[in-house]
């Protein structure tokens, strides 16, 4: 989770004192806000009503469902939240330097990486975008096609391939849990490939075809063609003797007949 800078630590005051909140709320609301990427939150605390939700654009649930003034409320801190991340020169948007930065009066919410301490790998620069709750951060890098996730201090690295990254998000669990929008939609962070975890190159599970089945039994190789012919004939020798137009007799000594031709 990211440290904040003197000017977030203001802006979540100056939010807690306008909006009726403690600063805890405040903060729970920051980061919710900013793991949905600006644009959405899933967010718990108890003077919130409890677990809730918000999109931009007026979608607004909380816990206590007919409390309209705690809608209002958290759809107003949602908005200017939103509003502040959007103008972060290092959040949801590729990263500039700070004489490119525009926007934004109260300068940047975080303290940069270098101060915060920088959990990434460092060959991948700066990140696009981060977020984190509980035991879990990560970092998108879409330049180098990376997503880095720290649960519990394993850090994984993951290949997002051809993945337009939009926010990533967690509900329950590990990285399994773990999922990210892109322009194919809602993608689990488990199903990319894994390039690293804690520094340890993983070796790519190339797709390895089976070989071909080769019967090794030899061929059937028929010895005597008549052989058939006489086995045949037992047959037929038989269903005679089982109708009753051979004895025992009969059929015995035929039979030997023709097994004396093998």
């Amino acid at each position: 989770m990211q440290q904040l800078s003197t000017q977030g630590q203001q802006f979540v005051q100056d939010l807690a004192q306008r909006y009726g909140v403690s600063t805890d709320a405040a903060i729970t609301m920051l980061y919710a806000v900013m793991n949905g990427n600006g644009t959405m939150a899933q967010f718990s605390h108890p003077e919130l009503g409890g677990g809730g939700q918000w999109m931009q654009g007026g979608m607004t649930m909380v816990g206590d469902m007919f409390n309209y003034g705690l809608k209002s409320k958290v759809d107003g801190l949602c908005v200017e939240i939103s509003n502040q991340l959007m103008n972060q020169p290092a959040y949801f948007q590729p990263p500039v330097s700070q004489s490119q930065f525009q926007g934004g009066n109260n300068g940047s919410l975080f303290v940069s990486a270098a101060a915060a301490g920088q959990w990434w790998p460092s060959d991948l620069g700066s990140p696009s975008s981060t977020g984190g709750q509980n035991n879990v951060r990560y970092a998108v890098f879409p330049g180098s096609r990376r997503l880095v996730v720290d649960i519990g201090g394993q850090i994984t690295v993951y290949d997002t391939l051809d993945n337009q990254i939009g926010g990533v998000s967690q509900q329950q669990g590990g990285n399994d849990s773990m999922t990210f929008s892109s322009q194919y939609g809602t993608i689990n962070v488990s199903s990319l490939p894994v390039i690293s975890i804690n520094g340890y190159q993983q070796q790519p599970q190339n797709f390895i075809a089976p070989a071909p089945f080769v019967n090794e039994a030899p061929a059937y190789q028929p010895t005597n063609a008549p052989d058939g012919d006489v086995f045949a004939k037992i047959e037929r020798l038989g269903d005679l003797f089982q109708k009753g137009i051979l004895t025992e007799q009969e059929f015995t000594a035929k039979k030997m007949e023709l097994l004396n031709q093998v």
